[in-house]
C-alpha cells in the first residue's frame, strides 16, 4: 500500500516537472521570437532611405517702392505708392513732421553776428525789422504758424531783458515738444554774445503745445533750460497762402514738400559764402 502511495507521488511529481520545463521552454522561445521580431523591425527602419522635408523658409523681400507722405485728419502717414487708399497707416505724432522744411544755408561766419543777420543768411528769407516786428513784418509774404518745421524761423517776443525780441532757425524737429536750433548772439555761460550756435535745445512748455512759451538750453548744457520766453511762433520759408497739399486722393491727400520761394537767393548766397 505505501510502494503504491510512493509510486503514486513520485510519478505526478515527474508529470509537474516535465510541465514546467515544457512551459519555461515555450517561455523562452516566445521571448526568442519577439526579439526576432524587434530586430527585423529594426533592420527595416534603418533600411528605409531617409526622407528630409523641405525647409518653409520665408524670403524677407525689401520693398523698394516709393512711399507717399498722406495727411489724414490733421497727421501724417506713410504708405507705400499705388496702396493711398488702404487705411493701414502708420500715424505720426507731432504735427511739424507734416511739413517736410527748407533747406538751410551754411553761414561760415561764426562770432560778431546778431540774430537776426544770422537769420536772413542762413534762411535767405527777406524780413526788415527788429528781432521783435519779423512777425509781424513776415504777414502777407511768408506763411506763418504755430508748427516746427526745419527751416523755419521761431519768432520771439519782447520780454523782459530781451526788449529787441529774437529769431532762431529750426534746424531739427525732434518731437512735439522739442526742437534743435541754430541761432546767434545769444549770451549765457562761456558764450559771448554775438556767437553763432547750432543744435541748441529748445523745449515747448505752453498749455496748448502751440509754441507760445518757450525754454532755451542754458551755455552748452542741453539738460539745463532757463526761464520761459514767449513767442509768436513760426515763420515758415514760403509764400504766404502757399499750397502744399499737391495731389489728392481720396480719402486722404498728399503731401508735398513746398520748395522755398528765394531758390536765387539762396544760391547766391551759397556763392557768396564759399559753399
Amino acid at each position: 500500500m505505501r510502494a503504491g502511495r510512493a509510486l503514486v507521488c513520485g510519478f505526478a511529481i515527474l508529470v509537474a516537472t516535465a510541465v514546467g520545463s515544457a512551459a519555461d521552454a515555450a517561455g523562452q522561445q516566445q521571448n526568442r521570437n519577439t526579439s526576432a521580431q524587434n530586430a527585423q523591425a529594426q533592420q527595416r527602419v534603418a533600411a528605409r532611405p531617409a526622407t528630409t522635408r523641405p525647409a518653409t523658409t520665408r524670403q524677407a523681400t525689401t520693398r523698394q517702392a516709393a512711399t507717399r507722405h498722406v495727411v489724414q485728419g490733421g497727421t501724417r502717414a506713410t504708405a507705400p505708392a499705388g496702396r493711398t487708399g488702404e487705411p493701414a497707416l502708420t500715424p505720426v505724432s507731432f504735427r511739424g513732421a507734416a511739413l517736410g522744411g527748407t533747406p538751410i544755408l551754411h553761414v561760415a561766419q561764426s562770432a560778431g553776428l546778431s540774430c537776426v543777420p544770422f537769420a536772413r543768411m542762413a534762411t535767405g528769407m527777406q524780413i526788415s525789422g527788429d528781432a521783435r516786428l519779423w512777425w509781424y513784418n513776415a504777414a502777407g509774404s511768408y506763411a506763418r504758424g504755430n508748427a516746427p518745421e526745419r527751416g523755419s524761423v521761431l519768432a520771439f517776443k519782447s520780454s523782459g531783458g530781451m526788449r529787441r525780441g529774437h529769431v532762431a532757425v529750426v534746424s531739427r524737429v525732434v518731437n512735439d515738444r522739442t526742437i534743435l536750433i541754430d541761432h546767434s548772439n545769444w549770451a549765457g555761460p562761456g558764450i559771448r554774445r554775438g556767437t553763432v550756435m547750432r543744435g541748441v535745445t529748445v523745449i515747448d512748455v505752453s498749455d496748448r503745445n502751440d509754441w507760445t512759451a518757450v525754454r532755451v538750453q542754458v551755455g552748452w548744457d542741453n539738460d539745463s533750460f532757463g526761464r520761459v520766453y514767449p513767442a509768436y511762433g513760426f515763420i515758415y520759408n514760403r509764400p504766404h497762402g502757399a499750397r502744399i497739399l499737391t495731389a489728392q486722393a481720396e480719402p486722404m491727400q498728399e503731401v508735398a514738400e513746398a520748395p522755398s520761394p528765394h531758390v536765387l537767393q539762396h544760391e547766391r548766397l551759397a556763392q557768396t559764402l564759399g559753399r
